[in-house]
């Protein structure tokens, strides 16, 4: 049940980055999950231990945690945009 709910935050959580970085067009819903789990593992990586806060990939689900990954998303994103288009947009 827990890979359950962390499968549609993950997508839920790219689906809202991918609207910021006005990349949903371009998106389905696979990318979306994805964008959503790997950018919770960047957040842990990077955000995280500056913020103290966990993400969702570590079995946390509070606003702190979901807020580290959306920004992991984002910045996930917008390293793709970087190398792809030669802008971060």
């Amino acid at each position: 049940m827990n890979l359950i709910i962390w499968l549609v935050i993950g997508g839920l959580l790219g689906w809202v980055a991918s609207l910021i970085m006005r990349t949903d067009a371009q998106q389905g819903v696979l990318l979306n999950v994805v964008v959503g789990i790997v950018g919770a593992l960047l957040g842990g990586w990077f955000i995280s231990p500056l913020v103290g806060v966990p993400t969702i990939n570590q079995g946390a689900f509070s606003l702190g945690a979901l807020l580290v990954s959306l920004v992991g998303a984002i910045i996930l994103l917008a390293i793709v945009n970087l190398v792809r288009r030669g802008t971060a947009r």
